[in-house]
């Protein structure tokens, strides 16, 4: 029971983190695009697309952090030590930039300030999210049940390529994003964006997917071994159709299918993500079920996320759909 449990447990951690990923990723990516649009009437618009969404966005990051502490402890307590450093960087830059979406519109002399804690904010935090990841995928030497790494050791080549690889990812969602609810001279500025992001974003996941098997001899065995090396042509053909899918998007002017085709792109490397890790929640040496709290504690925890999943669910789906279609000059949340 409390190894089905443990499972299903890493199930819903690792979906409120993909939920993140893909629905704060895109909002982190208009921020990053901020810089390059220096008109006020585009920045304005750029700024109300996200406006109605961006927190209850954030909402899966509380849920994936405090369900990490509460269902897997020991996970918690050796990943956190290892990587104080990026995220504690990630959380003033996500700081900054919550607080220029209201100050930004209170004010004329300082509007700059707070357009480049927006944008600086977002890029931060992303770069700062990507540095995590990394040193994540990398490993995190554990020793008694503790970690037995240095302050520094997140910090190494690897992990900053991550970094700058996840701002490139984002701000190609940041993009397609534009595009799908924007319309004239912005709409048709971010889809040139999208098309060099697109292969930039594709080209940086063929470098790591060449780069992280010879990280550990887990991840070779995983996708250069039967019958998971099925994976090693299957994903990356994925990768390639929805290069495709947002590239033809583009051009023949479907607007949402870039978008979705982008969110595609992330799944897919979560998904070589999770082969990679799995059953480790620490690679490669704290596994979901040494991680997991009692059985007592993961059943009482899950009654709760019963409720409360699908009461985030629906209200997230209602604020789309409230706020759905195009954002136009002069109009928006603010």
């Amino acid at each position: 029971m409390a190894i089905d449990l443990a499972f299903i447990w890493a199930c819903l951690i690792a979906f409120a983190v993909l939920a993140y990923v893909i629905l704060d990723g895109f909002d982190l990516g208009v921020g990053i695009l901020f810089p390059l649009f220096p008109e006020k009437p585009e920045r304005d618009q750029m700024m109300n697309s996200v406006a109605p969404v961006w927190d209850g966005n954030e909402t899966w990051l509380v849920l994936g952090g405090g369900g990490l502490l509460a269902v897997f402890p020991l996970a918690y307590a050796t990943i956190l030590p290892a990587l104080y450093a990026p995220l504690i960087a990630m959380l003033l830059g996500l700081i900054f930039r919550g607080v220029a979406f209201e100050y930004r519109w209170r004010t004329r002399r300082a509007e700059f300030l707070w357009d480049w804690a927006f944008a600086g904010g977002s890029i931060v935090a992303t770069f700062a999210q990507g540095v995590a990841l990394g040193a994540l995928v990398q490993g995190i030497p554990v020793e008694n049940r503790a970690y037995a790494g240095g302050w520094w050791d997140w910090l190494t080549p690897f992990s900053l390529a991550t970094g700058v690889a996840l701002v490139i990812g984002y701000g190609l969602l940041g993009a397609t994003w534009l595009v799908m609810k924007t319309e004239g001279e912005l709409a048709g500025t971010a889809r040139r964006y999208a098309r060099l992001l697109a292969f930039a974003t594709v080209g940086a996941m063929g470098v790591f997917s060449l780069w992280t098997p010879w990280l550990k001899p887990l991840y070779l065995e995983r996708w250069f071994s039967f019958p998971t090396v099925i994976f090693s042509f299957v994903v990356p053909a994925l990768v390639l159709f929805s290069l495709w899918l947002i590239i033809k998007g583009l051009k023949d002017g479907h607007d949402s299918r870039p978008f979705v085709a982008s969110l595609g792109l992330f799944v897919l490397g979560y998904a070589g993500i999770g082969i990679s890790f799995y059953p480790y929640i620490v690679p490669t040496s704290v596994t979901i079920w040494d991680a997991a709290a009692p059985p007592e504690s993961l059943a009482f925890l899950l009654v709760g996320a019963v409720v409360l999943l699908p009461m985030i669910l629906g209200y997230t789906a209602y604020a789309y759909w409230v706020f759905r279609g195009k954002i136009r000059p002069g109009e928006g949340y603010h």
